[in-house]
């Protein structure tokens, strides 16, 4: 069985405290296999994000333990936690956070010159050429549309050649066309490059382009699917939403009933 690139055990991440304390993710254990493409959905507030944040060591964590391939994050300081980002992870998020006075070339090496690391010009070559930006070195941001934009960040973060990417809604502000260029990328960069991936996201669309789709509700992993569909994503997410309504609407009569049960207790008695 291939060996995890990440995983979680017992996961635990509360944010405030007292009253203001918020459980967004509870005792979470989960295996990111790989060379898998995975996904991870979930209704508003679910926890999906935060889990993806825990796992690639962007936020800490309240209780459990993360791990990138076989090292504890919480067993590194803050500087040597830096260095395993920069060079065993990728990360490509909603907005593209591109330097607007670099090129597309440049951008898509930033991470690589920080590091203070020379690219592999066949690999460039390979990944620039596998998102079809071949023609657009040269151009600036403003000179590249939305999806053209992505690509580059998909590029920016697959040249460094990390164990592991995650994306966070990498389709966000794309339309449909250019979402489903950037997901064709990432599907072939798992197919052809055994790269593993992990993505949130909220479209069924875009889940169906994984190997695996992993469901969140109230910090808690509910259900799994393999060979996904969007039409089989879709049922889970509409079984889910209804699942969260119903125990919404139970708490708001379970407080209602509380309340009242404490106001005729502290009313005097007639008479």
């Amino acid at each position: 069985m291939p060996k995890p690139a990440a995983r979680a055990e017992n996961l635990t991440k509360i944010y405030g405290q007292g009253a203001m304390e918020v459980v967004a993710l509870r005792s979470v254990s989960v295996s990111l296999v790989q060379g898998e493409f995975t996904a991870i959905m979930g209704p508003s507030g679910s926890g999906k994000s935060t889990l993806m944040h825990c796992l690639a060591g962007l936020d800490s964590i309240s209780g459990g333990e993360v791990f990138l391939g076989d090292t504890a994050l919480s067993s590194l300081g803050d500087k040597a936690l830096t260095q395993l980002r920069r060079d065993e992870v990728g990360f490509i998020f909603q907005s593209f956070n591109l330097i607007p006075t670099l090129t597309a070339a440049e951008n898509i090496t930033l991470p690589l010159d920080i590091a203070g690391r020379k690219p592999d010009p066949g690999w460039f070559d390979t990944v620039v050429d596998t998102v079809g930006l071949r023609d657009r070195l040269t151009h600036r941001p403003s000179e590249l549309s939305g999806g053209q934009q992505q690509r580059v960040a998909c590029a920016r973060a697959l040249v460094s050649r990390p164990a592991i990417i995650f994306a966070d809604e990498p389709t966000g502000n794309l339309d449909s066309t250019a979402s489903a260029e950037v997901l064709g990328f990432l599907r072939r960069s798992v197919d052809e490059f055994h790269q593993t991936i992990v993505m949130v996201t909220h479209e069924p669309s875009a889940a169906a382009y994984a190997d695996r789709v992993i469901f969140l509700s109230d910090g808690q992993i509910v259900d799994s699917i393999r060979k996904p569909t969007a039409e089989g994503v879709l049922d889970k997410m509409k079984s889910l939403d209804t699942s969260q309504a119903a125990d919404g609407e139970a708490e708001v009569v379970a407080e209602v009933v509380d309340a009242t049960w404490s106001a005729e207790a502290a009313a005097p008695e007639a008479g």
